[in-house]
């Protein structure tokens, strides 16, 4: 199993120390923070620049810079509107982007060399659950779809490729939510539909020309076709899966290794915005507020507020409040880089022919996801982390997923490719 390539911070050790010069108490927040922002701990570059996509779940990227936490850690995050996820990858390789909010499957992708070159990657922190949906246009209602179940009858009825689907990147989340989805249904996403990339922010545009049939992206996407009248929410990935991981603080492993106290300082300040977005309905609310800026998303408030709090429409007449609508923190539990989790992407790479062999997956998730890194940033936040680096979670088909088997997982499935 391959070891964690470093492992930066304040240590147990020199934290009981510190407490010890102190007469046996312990640090005041303020000044457990102001060490870590000082010498030895100092950061090594303070001005950081983090890509995002104007979607809802870069919420805690652009909290940590508007209210200011990332000066509490010494540091300045400079936040970089990007227009595709194809764009963030080649920035992020070429290190015009120091970190980004990225979709969790980009970074594996990129691990195994898969959607682009191989480049060593990293994990810092999982910034939401999630939050994100499959619409259908509104063509397909005219046809009588409403659900997966009436699209595999409107699909069995077409021309092959005749029915197109859209999804952000080849190996991120948007696609591996889309084929399961499809598949649960009987519905081959490679055999039987036609798929494409389109970049977040067009995929409105592209549906509304009639360039496809559905999509799977996050917010405020998703909701803007309801409210433009041209399609209706067919299933929240929420519903695939609850609790999901969707989007992650991802990095390359070379500028961690290289700054890894700025990587603890930027874990630290991105993890105290996802504590304070989940922290009360009124912070979500301004939260939204401040994301429908023209630096952001630059969209009217109510695209974005109410999948926000929770309260979800899906064009055919429901409403309901999710119980497992985005969130950012819960305590740590959000946050926290479960080994498990990017597991899962890469028994779905498997599946789908994506990862011509079976990697080896626990291997690659430790390469991965900093796990010691976040803890030594949760330390400095007053975070509290998980003793297990796995976690057991139950999809839309009764299967129960906790990373022990992933070889029997990935085997499992009778539709793959």
């Amino acid at each position: 199993m391959t070891r964690e390539i470093s492992r930066p911070g304040l240590s147990r050790r020199r934290f009981l120390a510190g407490s010890a010069a102190l007469g046996g108490s312990l640090l005041l927040p303020g000044l457990l923070n102001a060490a870590w922002a000082a010498g030895s701990d100092a950061p090594e570059q303070r001005d950081i620049r983090v890509g995002f996509i104007p979607l809802t779940d870069c919420a805690p990227v652009v909290i940590a810079s508007v209210k200011q936490f990332d000066k509490k850690y010494g540091i300045h995050i400079i936040p970089s509107k990007e227009a595709g996820w194809a764009g963030v990858r080649d920035k992020l390789v070429s290190g015009e982007l120091d970190a980004a909010h990225v979709l969790y499957g980009l970074i594996y992708g990129l691990q195994l060399g898969l959607a682009g070159p191989r480049h060593p990657m990293a994990v810092l922190m999982t910034l939401n659950q999630n939050g994100q949906a499959i619409s259908l246009a509104g063509a397909l209602q005219e046809a009588g779809v409403t659900d997966a179940a009436s699209l595999k009858q409107h699909i069995s009825r077409s021309a092959p490729g005749s029915v197109t689907f859209a999804h952000t990147f080849p190996t991120g989340t948007h696609a591996m939510w889309l084929y399961y989805w499809l598949a649960e249904a009987g519905i081959h996403p490679f055999n039987d539909v036609r798929t494409v990339v389109v970049p977040p922010p067009q995929m409105v545009m592209n549906m509304r020309i009639g360039n496809m049939s559905g999509f799977c992206v996050g917010e405020p996407w998703n909701q803007r076709a309801i409210t433009d009248r041209l399609g209706f929410t067919a299933a929240t990935s929420q519903q695939i899966w609850p609790d999901h991981p969707e989007k992650v603080l991802g990095s390359r492993d070379e500028w961690v290794s290289a700054h890894p106290n700025s990587a603890r300082a930027l874990t630290a300040a991105v993890l105290e915005a996802a504590r304070w977005i989940d922290a009360s309905e009124a912070n979500r609310r301004e939260t939204a507020a401040i994301l429908a800026g023209r630096a952001y998303l630059n969209t009217r408030l109510e695209r974005i507020e109410g999948r926000m709090l929770g309260r979800y429409e899906n064009g055919l007449g429901k409403q309901w409040q999710d119980a497992h609508a985005m969130r950012f923190f819960a305590d740590g539990e959000v946050s926290y880089p479960w080994l498990s989790d990017g597991m899962w992407f890469l028994t779905q790479f498997h599946r789908w022919n994506l990862a011509k062999t079976e990697p080896d997956y626990a291997a690659v998730a430790r390469q991965i996801n900093r796990s010691a890194l976040y803890r030594d940033a949760a330390t400095a936040a007053h975070v509290s982390v998980p003793a297990n680096e796995m976690r057991r979670s139950t999809l839309m088909n009764g299967s129960v997923w906790d990373g022990s088997n992933p070889a029997g997982y990935a085997r499992s499935f009778t539709l793959n490719r």
